[in-house]
Parts: C-alpha cells; structure tokens; sequence
C-alpha cells in the first residue's frame, strides 16, 4: 500500500479532542518522522523539562528505529501504524513503576477492544495480541503481535511509555510471521484518529486510577483487570531466561511487584521479572 493512501493524522483535531482542561493530555506533539519515539521524547524532556508537562504525548507518522524490548529493532511504514510515546509522572514509590508495563497493556487492550472491534489481549510483559488472529504457530498458538509496548524510567522520576500499533499494514509489510495489522484482522475500524483518541482515554483512566490509589493495583481492581486481559495467565510456557536457561511450567498470575509467577513441572512456584515467554498452550 502506498503512504499516499494512508491519510495523517490531524494534529489540529486531536489537540482540541485530547489537550487542554477536559482532555487527557497536557501536550501533543505529531512529527513527520522519528527514529524512535521513546528516544526523542526523553532527549527533549531532558532538554527542557518545563516545555513537557506531563501527560505529554509525542507521536510519529513514520518511525524508522523503533526499539523494542533487549534492544531489538523495528520499523514501520509511513502512516501504517500508531508509534507514540507517553510522558508520565505519577508521583508514585519507585517499586510501584513494575507495574506500568502491565497497565500500559491493559490500557491498550481496552482501547482497541473499545474500537475495532476485535479481543485484544495481553501477553507478558509488553505485548498486545488478537486472539484467533492465525493459524496455529509455535510459541503464539493462533493469537499474533498487533502492538508492542516498551516502558522506560527517567532518572527525574518520570516515565516514558511507548506504543506502537499495527494499523494498515499488509503481511508483506510485517517482519514476522507472529505479527498482524488490525487491517489483516479485519478491523471494524483502521482510522488512527479514532484509535488514538481512545489509546489517549484509556491510558488516561487506567494511569489516573492506579495513582488514585497510590500505586496499589490490588485495592484499585486493576490488578484483577490485567489477569483478566491476559492471555499469559492460566496459560503453560516456557519462559528463556537471561542466563541461558528455560522455565517450563504453568503461568498462574502475578507477584506484588508485577512479576510473572511461574508453576513448574515439581509444583514449585518461580517468579520471572525478566525473559521471553512463549505460550504453548493458552488457557
């Protein structure tokens, strides 16, 4: 598909829907282009910090170095994804941050359940999936990536918490097999404008409630809402942990901190904060 037939985002229109004294936003910025999101936004916070009161929002129509979890690189074409990078501060304990991942995911799942139309779900730690999206594979079953989310903490205390969706892009567009657009899945709807507004809302109900309540999920119930997003939980997997070795067992939910709790073969209960976690079985 080509970029002329993928329309931009109006930036005019979405400051008045998301910024300002009613909106979920304090500032939104779109860029035609971007190395990664995530990166820019924490070099302009850094440069000007009072430029960027938080919730701030910085979005790319063509991002051409996203990085992912490990370090991993990806891009996207021009206009065929939601990339987008969220400026938080929560003025939360800094143990309550190993949670954000989670809350971003589930934020985002509510968005795209509330839009297009499809079940979305949460993979541990950082992932979006459509379920039944595919034929079965190895490691996804029949769900595939529709979004990836990568959460940084800045050294003022400060969050950045980046997004990116697959919009419109075709499977010769997507670098892997376990990957899918809300277009291949059929979307009730690939209008980004409409999808980022909820991505907006969604992040904005989510985030306010967890610092309502301090950073407590449980007392919250946002802690009860990701378990019920996840198609992690309740799942056997097997679990690539950074010193080389792999955890097979039962995931049963999470640990006070947001770590995966893992029942293995001996009905030992592991808990993972760190690895890539493969589902064979969704539950």
């Amino acid at each position: 598909m080509d970029s002329a037939d993928r329309p931009p985002l109006d930036a005019g229109f979405l400051r008045e829907l998301l910024v300002g004294p009613t909106g979920p936003l304090a500032r939104l910025e779109i860029v035609e282009r971007s190395e990664s999101t995530n990166t820019d936004l924490a070099a302009a916070v850094a440069a000007d910090p009072g430029a960027w009161p938080a919730p701030a929002l910085l979005v790319a129509e063509h991002q051409v170095a996203g990085r992912g979890r490990a370090g991993r690189a990806w891009e996207t074409p021009a206009r065929a994804a939601l990339t987008c990078s969220l400026l938080v501060r929560p003025q939360l304990p800094r143990e309550s941050m190993s949670w954000l991942p989670l809350l971003a995911g589930l934020a985002a799942v509510t968005a795209l359940r509330s839009t297009v139309g499809l079940q979305a779900v949460a993979k541990w730690p950082n992932d979006v999936l459509l379920d039944e999206a595919g034929p079965p594979l190895e490691g996804w079953g029949t769900a595939r990536k529709v979004a990836g989310i990568l959460t940084e903490l800045l050294p003022d205390g400060g969050a950045i918490v980046g997004i990116g969706v697959n919009v419109s892009q075709t499977a010769e567009e997507l670098p892997v097999e376990s990957a899918t657009s809300l277009a291949l899945a059929g979307a009730a709807t690939t209008d980004r404008l409409v999808i980022l507004t909820a991505l907006g809302e969604a992040y904005a109900s989510v985030l306010g409630r967890w610092a309502a309540a301090d950073g407590d999920v449980e007392s919250s119930g946002l802690g009860e809402e990701i378990a019920a997003v996840s198609a992690t939980v309740g799942s056997d997997v097997s679990v690539s942990l950074l010193d080389g070795s792999v955890l097979y067992g039962e995931a049963i939910g999470h640990a006070p901190d947001g770590a995966l709790l893992v029942r293995d073969a001996q009905g030992r209960t592991q808990t993972v904060r760190s690895g890539d976690v493969h589902h064979l079985r969704v539950g």
